[in-house]
């Protein structure tokens, strides 16, 4: 694809837009350690220089893609909570059920968990203060959707529930780095087997980081 030169601000939008989402389309075929600037300016058919006049580094690319992906699974996930948590159960229940639908819902969004893994090591370095700031700022408010969304399914968790969800995206970011394992990895489970009680499987690990978490969390008698 080749563009001509952008005037407009419909035009300009629309140059981002396809910036974002080639890089999106990108993340489907490789993890984000090995997205490179050059690969994605060849694939949106712009010079390195002029992809850099829309977003200051690859860094920003992807930190923008994240708050989109976050957005856009916060929507998701609100129905899926809402199929998946029955109201008239107790406490203890609720918390299971929504420690069981926000695992699901993580390990089934890998580069959503992958871009979480990135995010305080590579992310946010390589920008600017206005770009972080910019982040932070959709940041803080996913975290306070989600913390409304989760105090609706389980109102006993008060104030506790937005350390529950920054535990939650978190712990996603952290165990997607070991999922899937790489061939060398694989190779030595399979030639001895008790080495395989160290492999993660990223929905189970999940549920248990947070299922743990919430009910350690639910207020006691």
């Amino acid at each position: 694809m080749t563009f001509q030169r952008a005037r407009s601000a419909e035009q300009r939008e629309s140059r981002r837009r396809a910036i974002l989402d080639t890089a999106a389309a990108m993340l489907d075929e490789m993890p984000v350690a090995d997205l490179s600037l050059n690969e994605l300016s060849r694939r949106v058919g712009l010079a390195k220089s002029n992809v850099l006049r829309y977003f200051e580094s690859r860094e920003a690319v992807l930190l923008e893609l994240l708050d989109d992906f976050l957005e856009r699974w916060q929507s998701e996930l609100a129905d899926e909570l809402a199929a998946g948590v029955d109201p008239s159960a107790s406490a203890e229940a609720r918390a299971g059920q929504l420690a069981e639908v926000l695992s699901r819902s993580l390990a089934d969004r890998v580069v959503l968990c992958d871009l979480f893994g990135a995010q305080g090591g590579v992310l946010e370095h390589n920008v600017s203060v206005e770009v972080v700031k910019r982040h932070k700022r959709s940041s803080l408010a996913t975290l306070e959707a989600m913390s409304d969304l989760v105090r609706r399914h389980v109102p006993e968790l008060g104030d506790g529930a937005r350390l529950f969800c920054l535990t939650s995206l978190v712990s996603a970011g952290a165990l997607s780095a070991y999922v899937p394992p790489p061939p060398s990895l694989l190779a030595a489970y399979a030639d001895e087997p008790a080495l395989g009680i160290l492999q993660v499987d990223l929905r189970e690990a999940l549920h248990s980081v947070l299922a743990s978490a919430l009910l350690g969390s639910l207020p006691r008698d």
